[in-house]
């Protein structure tokens, strides 16, 4: 990974927007800071688009689309995306995202982690999800740590379903997505873009396991510095790295973007 100040300033001035995650990218300690969400204002106010990209809940996507100064959200690691068209709220879901059948299963699975993972539990925010199963390792206490999340992780896989782990939760669904696939749909239906030929216009920021499919798939990807415990667990490393972490970081890359193209004019 290179610091994020070896960002090349040409490509900086051809970017187009910015997609990044939420829970310790964007936020620190699960608070939104100041400097942070001006970043979010001063992206967009220099002309880039601003996308969060989640295993957060359809129920905050809802919210974040209709409230905060992003283009869209993109939601529940790729099952759903929203965003506003004058003033309109459109909602997109991924072809393969079950409902029904997903939630007969998903008390069962419930049943078998929480007995089988002693301290885990169903993520507080689960009442608002659409179509995934969020289980809480770490986002309030205890702490069960990273081994009880590959735990967790290996019992989603065993009853045939998608896992993913973040920096709070671990979350499982059945359907085949995540969040790059999605960010090609949203792309496709917000501004009628082909990702494929377009990608390098664009910069993804994360921070855990979850964010390693856009990793891969984009050019310029970005952490934050608290990636540091799951450099060993990914596949595929992000390009940049900030000096900061969590929401620190989110401020660097925005800082050190703006500051290529102000310098560029």
């Amino acid at each position: 990974m290179l610091p994020i100040a070896r960002f090349p300033a040409d490509a900086a001035c051809a970017l187009r927007g910015i997609f990044f995650d939420i829970d310790d990218t964007l936020t620190t300690e699960g608070k939104l800071t100041a400097p942070a969400y001006d970043a979010i204002w001063r992206a967009r106010q220099a002309g880039l688009w601003v996308i969060p990209v989640t295993g957060r809940p359809a129920g905050w996507c809802d919210l974040i689309a209709r409230t905060w100064p992003v283009d869209g959200v993109i939601g529940e690691n790729g099952a759903l995306a929203f965003y506003e068209v004058e003033g309109r709220l459109r909602r997109l879901f991924h072809p393969d995202a079950m409902l029904r059948s997903a939630h007969a299963r998903f008390g069962e699975l419930e049943r078998a982690i929480l007995s089988e993972v002693p301290g885990s539990r169903v993520a507080a925010d689960q009442a608002y999800r659409m179509f995934d199963l969020a289980i809480d390792f770490r986002e309030e206490p205890p702490d069960l740590g990273w081994d009880a999340a590959e735990r967790i992780r290996a019992i989603f896989a065993r009853f045939g379903a998608q896992a993913k782990v973040s920096s709070i939760h671990v979350n499982g669904w059945f359907g085949n997505y995540d969040k790059i696939a999605m960010t090609i749909e949203f792309v496709r239906a917000r501004w009628g873009i082909d990702f494929s030929q377009q990608q390098s216009n664009f910069v993804f920021c994360g921070d855990s396991p979850n964010d390693e499919p856009m990793f891969a798939a984009f050019t310029h990807s970005c952490a934050v510095a608290n990636i540091s415990p799951f450099v060993d667990q990914l596949r595929q490393l992000p390009r940049y790295v900030t000096t900061q972490p969590c929401g620190a970081g989110f401020t660097e890359l925005v800082d050190t973007l703006l500051g290529l193209r102000a310098r560029a004019t």
